[in-house]
């Protein structure tokens, strides 16, 4: 047998005990953020059959080419480890039944896989929290979703290091104008263009746009206007979020350039970015999709949602400080330990709203106070044998400065009560 130890694979990473307790902050706050508004959670797979991405996000994007995890199962069917999650969920709405003459407001967490080149901020295995809305035909939805995440930021205490960017794509119609005259544009410059640029520019121009690349950046500053080439009704849909955005003084930009990766968007697109990420910016991005549930079988219907990467709403938040998830850390001596599991028990079932900790391997009073110290622990419970003679706990603040007190178990939950 080979002694050697197995790791992780490469990109897929395990979250310890103590980063989850910063990813539990971020989830509990989104949680919140998510049913203050009334969106219901949906849980998806995270397999699906593979033609589901082909058809909804493009078979020559750079997911469904490049960067999906595909694999045959030994009924001989293409299946694929969900690379995003607005497809599932389109697909779990129409096959049950939940767009038939009705609205939805869902949304959903967990993990993605892509095949990526590993980096800060970007993974094989990573973890998402979406947001999908069906049945809202007009602009604001898409001002009720940025404005959502907008207090989500204000209460993770990270809005000064993200922006907000839009943009709109237009209609089929008025896009495909466009895409005349970008296509055009590109052609009499091709000696520029870079390899993936050459590819898209035969296959979906529109993601030049959206190039990296520092030449074809200069390249595009004199490419046609994408705003330019919009239809009436997109252009007052922008118009009117921006107007609406004004009034309650949330700031953004106008960004021309901005397409978003996948094939099914249409109409008003954004992002959420950071420069405190490096090459990773895009923490949030979304916009509407009016055409996805009918590409996939469904009859015609209003979509927009969002989506974010949870590592780097996490990394955003890690210099802010983290309550302790510790309240209690029982104490005892050897003599005592029966009673103080005992004790223990009992606290849980009057305060179960509390986090209780039982020293369960012994050692010194100093020992052990050591180990509530390092718990975290606001108070240590202490069970001795002058505890045991007289009937009483006695509670130490590990915080701060404040003299011990020794009182009877019914008196020490109501002082528990009144200080926790």
């Amino acid at each position: 047998m080979s002694t050697l130890k197995i790791q992780a694979i490469r990109g897929i990473n395990d979250i310890l005990p103590d980063q989850t307790r910063r990813w539990r902050q971020v989830e509990s706050v989104l949680r919140k953020i998510f049913n203050h508004y009334h969106y219901e959670e949906i849980r998806l797979p995270v397999l699906e059959k593979t033609e589901l991405f082909k058809r909804s996000i493009g078979e020559v994007t750079d997911i469904v080419e490049k960067e999906m995890y595909t694999f045959l199962d030994r009924n001989n069917e293409s299946l694929t480890l969900r690379p995003e999650g607005t497809a599932g969920c389109v697909r779990a709405a129409i096959e049950h039944g939940l767009l038939y003459h009705q609205q939805q407001k869902l949304w959903y967490a967990g993990p993605m896989f892509r095949y990526e080149r590993p980096q800060k901020g970007r993974y094989r295995q990573f973890y998402q929290a979406g947001v999908e809305t069906f049945g809202y035909p007009n602009y604001l939805i898409e001002a009720e979703l940025i404005l959502m995440m907008a207090r989500f930021w204000q209460k993770l205490g990270i809005s000064e290091k993200i922006s907000l960017e839009l943009n709109s794509l237009g209609t089929i119609e008025s896009r495909a104008k466009y895409c005349e005259k970008f296509v055009a544009y590109c052609r009499r410059h091709s000696e520029i263009l870079d390899e993936d640029s050459k590819r898209r520019l035969e296959t979906n121009p529109l993601r030049i746009l959206d190039s990296k690349n520092s030449e074809m950046q200069q390249l595009l500053q004199g490419a046609p206007n994408l705003n330019d080439f919009l239809d009436v009704e997109s252009k007052k849909s922008l118009e009117n979020l921006c107007s609406l955005l004004d009034n309650i003084k949330l700031t953004y930009k106008i960004n021309p350039r901005l397409v978003r990766g996948l094939d099914y968007y249409t109409g008003i697109v954004f992002e959420w970015v950071t420069p405190f990420l490096g090459a990773q910016s895009t923490i949030c991005a979304g916009g509407r999709y009016d055409g996805l549930v009918e590409q996939l079988g469904g009859q015609p219907n209003p979509a927009a949602g969002f989506a974010m990467g949870l590592e780097r709403v996490v990394e955003l938040c890690s210099d802010t400080p983290i309550k302790s998830s510790h309240d209690i850390y029982i104490i005892f001596t050897e003599n005592t330990e029966k009673t103080a599991m005992i004790t223990a028990e009992n606290l849980r079932n009057v305060l179960p709203a509390l986090n209780i900790e039982m020293n369960c391997i012994g050692g010194s009073f100093k020992s052990q106070f050591k180990r509530a110290d390092k718990s975290g622990a606001r108070f240590a419970l202490i069970l001795g044998e002058d505890e045991m003679s007289k009937n009483m706990i006695t509670c130490k603040d590990l915080r701060e400065e404040a003299p011990q007190i020794s009182l009877a178990f019914d008196k020490m939950i109501s002082h528990l009560r009144s200080v926790l």
